[in-house]
């Protein structure tokens, strides 16, 4: 009976993520979580002699959240460029997963012509201890994995 290695678990904390905006890189070391998920659209095919409605894929749609301390004005900038002359902004986001003394490797995956939905223009909250914190939300249109994990058999 194979069990999966408790040394082979991947922790978010050792994860570096870098986006390219405007052809420089900048290395996002002040985000705390990122997730992008990717949707596939489907329609129905509606089958004569059939009950049920069977439906296949026409598509995808990319969409991810990303929350970072509010110590950074890129996003803020970008869009106040975009509120001035109406030229919309896209970058490539870069994750990598890479777990110290996993026999799982790392995996870095490509988020391609990402475009923010919203950021914060402004902010603060003297009632909390809490360090200030922005959620933002983002739309890819490409995807790719440059580095893939590595097949794991159970210890």
């Amino acid at each position: 009976m194979a069990f999966f290695r408790e040394q082979d678990a991947i922790s978010g904390k050792y994860a570096k993520a870098y986006a390219t905006i405007e052809g420089r890189v900048e290395e996002l070391f002040y985000a705390k979580s990122l997730e992008s998920t990717i949707e596939k659209n489907k329609v129905d095919v509606p089958v004569l002699g059939k009950t049920n409605t069977p439906q296949r894929s026409a598509g995808w749609s990319g969409t991810g959240t990303m929350t970072v301390y509010y110590v950074s004005s890129v996003f803020r900038q970008l869009m106040r460029k975009y509120i001035q002359t109406g030229e919309d902004f896209w970058f490539d986001l870069m994750v990598t997963n890479e777990q110290p003394g996993s026999s799982t490797g790392k995996q870095t995956a490509m988020l391609i012509g990402c475009n923010v939905d919203s950021v914060v223009a402004a902010q603060f909250d003297a009632t909390s201890d809490d360090m200030l914190e922005e959620e933002i939300p983002f739309t890819f249109h490409d995807y790719d994995l440059q580095d893939q994990f590595n097949t794991i058999s159970g210890g």
